[in-house]
């Protein structure tokens, strides 16, 4: 026997043939999970509230954290005295570039973006400007965990929609008699 046969354990037998088949009962809509939410938001269950607060400070921490970068960036763009029109483009930039960040961030909380948007193209401003959706973040932790009442409107249409679908059924078409002609 060859390396390459002892390696390859054989088949078990089919153990899961040999079980009863449990019929698939569909019980709903699953929710979309929210990141560093899960699913969560549903109910506000297993440390919703803490998680909201920690989402708050984490990013107002990092956007704190980034704010000391950009200084100490400027600041070595002074030392190297590049001249004030590019240090003054540069904060404009940011600015800017933090402002479209935070707009873009937060409008995605309330609305899904069309699959032909141009996300895609502001997805680099949107890294240049990282602290504008940090705020955006932070901002949105204030009142719901970011993105949740967009999430919650799809997920009650979509279990709104599967309640009027399976109420509407009558049971297996297949076992049913034929309707008799009059």
């Amino acid at each position: 026997m060859s390396d390459d046969q002892r390696d390859q354990t054989p088949a078990e037998p089919a153990a899961e043939a040999a079980a009863p088949a449990q019929p698939v009962v569909p019980t709903g809509p699953e929710p979309e999970p929210i990141r560093f939410f899960g699913t969560t938001w549903v109910n506000h269950d297993d440390g919703y509230g803490p998680r909201r607060v920690g989402v708050a400070l984490g990013a107002l921490a990092i956007a704190v954290l980034g704010a000391f970068l950009l200084r100490f960036s400027y600041e070595g763009l002074e030392i190297g005295d590049v001249g004030a029109f590019l240090s003054i483009s540069v904060v404009v930039l940011f600015a800017i570039a933090s402002s479209i960040a935070f707009v873009k961030t937060w409008e995605s909380f309330s609305r899904r973006q069309a699959p032909s948007s141009d996300e895609a193209a502001l997805k680099g401003l949107k890294a240049i400007g990282f602290i504008g959706s940090l705020i955006a973040y932070f901002l949105r932790c204030f009142v719901e965990a970011p993105g949740e009442k967009l999430r919650r409107a799809e997920y009650e249409r979509a279990t709104a929609e599967f309640a009027r679908r399976r109420g509407t059924r009558t049971g297996n078409p297949a076992v049913r008699r034929p309707k008799r002609k009059k």
